[in-house]
């Protein structure tokens, strides 16, 4: 999965600070998967804003935890399989555990909370 599937040449031209670059985007499953995972996971932020913006108070929707917990899940593919990164599992397999967690108090029944 590591092959590329297609490229994307960008050019960079900021004249103006001297800065000129062809830079050319290699696109693999891998890095579809992790950027799917890095948009998922901050994407949650504008969906969590936007409920809080309409419910006129903060809100966490529950579909913030989906979001937290697919883009946890393809981060975490991408820097298991796709780069085999350490720093790059242990940042995602935190959030990946949190966010099933609340999912399922999301979904378990009421209890009078712990004191």
């Amino acid at each position: 999965m590591n092959n590329t599937l297609f490229t994307l040449p960008f050019n960079l031209d900021l004249h103006w600070l001297g800065i000129h670059a062809n830079l050319t985007i290699a696109f693999t499953a891998w890095k579809i998967i992790g950027w799917t995972g890095a948009l998922m996971f901050g994407g949650r932020w504008a969906v969590q804003a936007l409920s809080s913006h309409l419910a006129r108070k903060p809100v966490l929707p529950i579909v913030f935890w989906y979001m937290s917990f697919i883009g946890s899940a393809c981060a975490l593919a991408y820097f298991i399989w796709g780069k085999n990164d350490s720093v790059g599992i242990i940042m995602n397999a935190f959030p990946c555990g949190f966010t099933l967690y609340n999912i399922y108090l999301h979904f378990s029944p009421r209890q009078p909370p712990l004191r």
